[in-house]
């Protein structure tokens, strides 16, 4: 029998678009349509993914054999049956075991199937199509990149997973703006922060809240609120109580296929909104590039390509 760990490689584990035919029957997409659906967590995904790779095998373990193989606990399949849209492992079980029966049986096949990294792409591509469709009417991404161009100084938040967006945006938002203020850490930090930069008169945040959506985040954004500052929302849910508290917000898809999440599409409409914001200034946004480039060349801040 394997390890947790070994079950944890498994269940994450890139396969190959090679596969037998065996591996190509319609049951494989009835999963996927069983999973994908839901927002599901890192831990839920890694049990998705090892019932889509072994579905024959798991569809007829218990509880705590399934736990097992994927290396949680027997709490996080329950919880993970629910979340699929099930009242509990029994149920699900009875699912998959009749998917299962008809993959041994030979079901009909998928032709052209993609695999696990493909299907991650195809689902990326899907959320950039919609976002293409969202920027047919710009007004919005223009509206607020001149709203956070003139907030001064102008704080990005983004916290736990949402990190990286909110220093990809501050990285860049500083070539362009005078006072750019990055809130990575949530609590009082947090507070303290949204509440100098209102009093030192800045306007608007922009706050990333990518999935799992973190209480912290909600509360900072609140106490934004309740000091004065707008709050626009870069997320990928259009309702919620996150969207509920911005002034504006901007839902866009995330990869969920994969166990980690993707941000193909949230990255494009950050650096639409620092578009809109050079565009607000131009004669700013010159200076400053241009300033910039000086000081790169004098410290030799990049390599000669």
């Amino acid at each position: 029998m394997s390890s947790p760990q070994q079950a944890r490689a498994q269940a994450s584990a890139i396969t190959s678009g090679k596969t037998a035919p065996e591996a190509e029957a319609a049951p494989t997409s009835r999963l996927r349509e069983l999973f994908d659906g839901p927002r599901l967590s890192p831990g839920q995904r890694r049990i998705a993914q090892y019932l889509i790779e072994h579905i024959t095998e798991a569809a007829f373990l218990s509880i705590t054999e399934l736990a097992d193989r994927v290396g949680v606990s027997q709490p996080s399949v329950t919880r993970f049956a629910a979340a699929v849209g099930f009242s509990g492992y029994p149920a699900l079980r009875e699912t998959l075991q009749s998917i299962a029966l008809r993959a041994l049986a030979g079901g009909p096949g998928e032709e052209n199937r993609a695999n696990e990294l493909q299907a991650a792409v195809d689902a990326e591509i899907e959320s950039l199509e919609n976002l293409r469709r969202d920027f047919a009417d710009p007004d919005r991404v223009i509206h607020v990149g001149r709203e956070l161009s003139r907030s001064s100084p102008l704080t990005v938040l983004g916290l736990r997973i949402s990190v990286s967006l909110a220093e990809y945006f501050g990285y860049a938002a500083r070539r362009i703006h005078p006072d750019v203020r990055l809130v990575t850490r949530g609590g009082s930090v947090a507070y303290d922060a949204l509440l100098q930069a209102r009093e030192a008169g800045g306007t608007w945040v922009l706050a990333f809240a990518m999935p799992r959506h973190s209480l912290e985040t909600l509360q900072a954004i609140r106490v934004a609120r309740g000091a004065g500052l707008k709050v626009a929302l870069v997320t990928d849910l259009a309702l919620g109580p996150l969207a509920d508290e911005a002034d504006i917000a901007f839902a866009t898809g995330t990869g969920s296929r994969l166990v980690f999440d993707s941000y193909a599409a949230p990255g494009v409409l950050a650096a639409a909104l620092l578009q809109a914001m050079t565009d607000a200034d131009p004669e700013r946004t010159q200076a400053r590039l241009e300033k910039y480039e000086q000081l790169s060349e004098q410290h030799q801040f990049f390599l000669k390509d």
